[in-house]
């Protein structure tokens, strides 16, 4: 890998200048496995730890460092290892609800400038799915550009490229055929030194064979299409921070079978510009776009200028927020009184000392 002497070079960005203190060293956390972190620094790497204070202050999954962070640590001697005492405030972070049934967020990436959005144009390709991961990419302060890898196994690229753009408004999109590099160098030509980017995308979706492309030499792990479904076999375990020899950052993440959404109430315009546009034009400004008259989204629907499948998106969507923001109110008062009733206790257990 690709070595540094500057933090620079790891993405430090001015956000970050006024949260220096004094009396800790500075690291971004490159990979986590199960509350060991890899950390890059201005004299290499080091392997990290949280300190007894940190683990017992992190009330929610949130609070632990997650892969793109910036903390303060202090290196301890004779060793390449450190102790973490905090996490820097994040200029951005790409969050999904976590699996299961707790309404819990899980923080894919943080400190991103830009988001890959990678699908496949073989018979993995979902448009439905791609305004999912849109509507995240918005929401998480990153500029989102999406990449359609397999050209190869796609008859007409064209069209594919047509109909994401039907949704994609202004949103760069690249496609590629990893395996032979075409296509790469056009995104190549965009990175930056120091500059982090988020790969993100679906099971078998091709990002490992793309990361390899732009970094010019088998890197990761990548695996063969499967012949009952055409997909692509998922390789990546963990996420990972990989410097690319041009100097531009990307965070490597694992394929998601689904992506949930934590937030994106603020995003739906952007996501859904075609729909916030038409809505402009209701007689009602609360029209919820159901049965009122005058709606301008109903009639769009009518005249067949909206396709009943987006708007249908759109509406699962909506609910789907709607349902987090319920579940995520009630979550949240319970956190609060349990974090109050671990104080007590600590209290109570120091007082009989």
């Amino acid at each position: 890998m690709t070595k540094f002497t500057s933090l620079e070079a790891y993405g430090f960005q001015p956000f970050f200048v006024e949260q220096l203190k004094e009396d800790y060293d500075v690291g971004r956390v490159a990979l986590e496995h199960k509350h060991l972190y890899r950390i890059y620094a201005e004299d290499g790497e080091w392997l990290g730890e949280l300190s007894g204070k940190y683990r017992f202050e992190a009330g929610e999954r949130s609070d632990y460092p997650a892969v793109g962070d910036w903390v303060w640590m202090k290196k301890l001697p004779g060793e390449r290892k450190a102790v973490i005492h905090g996490v820097y405030a994040r200029k951005s972070k790409f969050s999904r609800k976590a699996a299961g049934s707790t309404v819990e967020e899980q923080i894919v990436a943080t400190n991103i400038d830009r988001v890959f959005l990678v699908m496949a144009m073989n018979r993995d390709f979902n448009v439905r799915r791609l305004e999912r991961y849109l509507l995240t990419a918005y929401d998480s302060g990153a500029a989102p550009e999406i990449v359609l890898t397999k050209k190869d196994l796609c008859d007409d690229v064209e069209a594919k490229v047509r109909e994401v753009e039907t949704i994609a408004f202004g949103v760069p999109v690249y496609t590629v055929n990893s395996l032979i590099g075409e296509g790469t160098e056009q995104m190549i030509a965009t990175l930056k030194r120091g500059e982090t980017i988020a790969l993100l995308g679906s099971s078998g979706a091709g990002k490992s064979t793309l990361l390899n492309s732009l970094y010019g030499e088998q890197r990761q792990k990548t695996g063969g299409v499967r012949e009952d479904d055409d997909r692509g076999k998922h390789t990546t375990t963990h996420r990972e921070l990989v410097v690319l020899p041009c100097g531009a950052l990307i965070i490597d993440t694992p394929g998601m079978r689904e992506l949930q959404l934590w937030e994106g109430g603020d995003s739906m315009d952007a996501a859904f510009r075609d729909i916030d546009a038409l809505a402009a034009g209701c007689r009602f400004a609360d029209c919820g776009h159901r049965a009122e008259p005058g709606c301008a989204v109903q009639a769009a629907l009518a005249n067949g200028t909206l396709e009943r499948e987006r708007y249908a998106g759109y509406v699962k969507l909506q609910k789907e927020l709607a349902y987090i923001e319920r579940k995520t109110d009630t979550a949240a008062a319970k956190a609060e009184k349990d974090c109050w009733k671990k104080i007590h206790k600590d209290m109570r257990e120091r007082t009989n000392r």
